[in-house]
Parts: structure tokens; C-alpha cells; sequence
């Protein structure tokens, strides 16, 4: 099961908690808030409460294991897993889609930035929010 080697691999308890919202998270195309991913447990497994939902966000977080992408119009943090991949997204204001953006325009704005102001820039991110063609 390959939600119990993410936890094994960062060293973190296998907890029927801890694997279930990894599932959750794996099968979504979407980013989700910590509400809506207890709602989607709530149907698999009524004894997870909310504040356990958030602990094991934070454990995540701090792994490295899921990120916050955004932050959603109502102000809520939205989480996705963490594929260590570099990407940029187009993001929808209504429904939370999510496009993925080619390739990276940073590149040569980074290594302007670094000689510019001597900082070594070790991640960025870039996101775009508008409305898609299904919300218009």
C-alpha cells in the first residue's frame, strides 16, 4: 500500500488516520480544505474528528509530504499532496481546478535575482487564479 510507505519512508507511525486522509488526498484533482477532507472521512470513518484531521496535516506539512498550494477565496488553506515535482498551476476561483502551467517561466529571472541581490533562491512558487472555460 503505498500510503503506508510514504509514512514509513518519512519515518512517521501508521495510523489508520494518517493512511486514510493519504488516500483521500491521492484520489482528488484537486486541492482540499482540512473541512473537506473530514467530510469525505466522515463517509469512511466516523470516529476521525476534525482536530485529528488538522494534527495530521501538520505532521504532513512538516514532512513534507503534502503542501498548501493557496489559499481558497474564504480564506481556508487547501492541501495536495507533495510530489516533489517542480510546477506552476493556473487555478479556478469557482470550481478549484487546477492547470497545469508548462513550463517554468522563472529560469532566467531566478539566476537575475541571485546575482542581483546575492540570495541563492531555493524554491519558488507561481500560481494563477482566474475563472476556467466550464465556470464562464
Amino acid at each position: 500500500m503505498e500510503q503506508i510507505n510514504i509514512l514509513t519512508q518519512n519515518g512517521l507511525k501508521v495510523t489508520k488516520p494518517r493512511v486514510t486522509i493519504l488516500n483521500i488526498l491521492e484520489h482528488v484533482n484537486k486541492p482540499l480544505t482540512a473541512e473537506e477532507i473530514y467530510l469525505k472521512l466522515q463517509k469512511i470513518d466516523k470516529s476521525i474528528n476534525l482536530s485529528t484531521v488538522y494534527r495530521v496535516l501538520e505532521v504532513f506539512i512538516k514532512n513534507q509530504i503534502i503542501t498548501k498550494p493557496f489559499i481558497k477565496d474564504d480564506n481556508k488553506a487547501s492541501f495536495i499532496i507533495n510530489h516533489h515535482e517542480h510546477k506552476h498551476f493556473l487555478i479556478c476561483s469557482k470550481c478549484q481546478k487546477m492547470v497545469e502551467i508548462g513550463e517554468c517561466p522563472f529560469k532566467t529571472f531566478e539566476k537575475s535575482l541571485e546575482k542581483e541581490t546575492n540570495f541563492t533562491i531555493t524554491n519558488h512558487r507561481f500560481e494563477l487564479f482566474g475563472i476556467c472555460p466550464n465556470c464562464k
